[in-house]
């Protein structure tokens, strides 16, 4: 794997980021400079930086014995939910007044893409798919810092959403319409139906979530 982009160390993040939230490296894993250069190949620079900065969001952490996988747990996985109900509903309502023409219409073709790769069974595209519809959202509402809050947390539930779609397959086609809704309240600019409509898509994606988590 060759990395040759400037921002080098985002790559490096990006990637131990996403091999850490899927459980490539489980929980307790000790992981060194040496190991991870050799496997992404890349200097120990990039990866010295990546690794400060899983620091700081409680992925890793340094003991007497290494670098220690800390991943994400049940109960993180709760934190995140209660604290993305409440601010994803600020995001969307913000959304309805800011979202534009080309932003809806992206929205839109992604539920499509997202039903076609339900039909294919291809539940981490769906789950990708997933990502970049919260994402489009979270531009929409004109604020970066509800930004900068939302995406990271979103993005650190890709294991668990792509375990739920997973298991539960009601919830794939359920999950979609949700978004159609969503998607359908900020076209018509409607502040109080986007903040129900996304109210309704967490309150049934955690839920889903859970009981995917407690029949592990």
């Amino acid at each position: 794997m060759e990395f040759k982009t400037i921002s080098l160390a985002d790559r490096v993040f990006e990637r131990l980021q996403m091999d850490i939230l899927t459980g490539k490296y489980q929980i307790g894993e000790v992981i060194s400079e040496k190991r991870l250069s050799e496997e992404l190949g890349v200097s120990r620079t990039p990866i010295r930086e990546a690794l400060a900065r899983l620091l700081e969001e409680d992925l890793i952490e340094d003991t007497p014995a290494g670098t220690v996988v800390m991943g994400m747990t049940d109960d993180d996985m709760k934190d995140i939910y209660e604290a993305k109900g409440r601010i994803e509903t600020i995001a969307a309502r913000r959304a309805a007044l800011n979202i534009t023409d080309e932003q809806i219409e992206k929205m839109k073709q992604l539920v499509d893409e997202q039903e076609f790769f339900v039909a294919k069974g291809d539940m981490g595209k769906v789950r990708d798919l997933d990502t970049e519809f919260h994402d489009v959202l979270y531009n929409a509402s004109g604020s970066k810092i509800l930004r900068r809050m939302l995406s990271p947390i979103h993005h650190k539930l890709m294991r668990y959403r792509k375990s739920s779609l997973e298991v539960n397959t009601e919830r794939r086609l359920k999950s979609i319409s949700e978004h159609a809704a969503i998607a359908e309240a900020l076209a018509e600019r409607d502040p109080d139906k986007a903040e129900q409509a996304v109210m309704t898509h967490i309150k049934n994606a955690f839920e889903s979530v859970l009981s995917a988590s407690e029949n592990k």
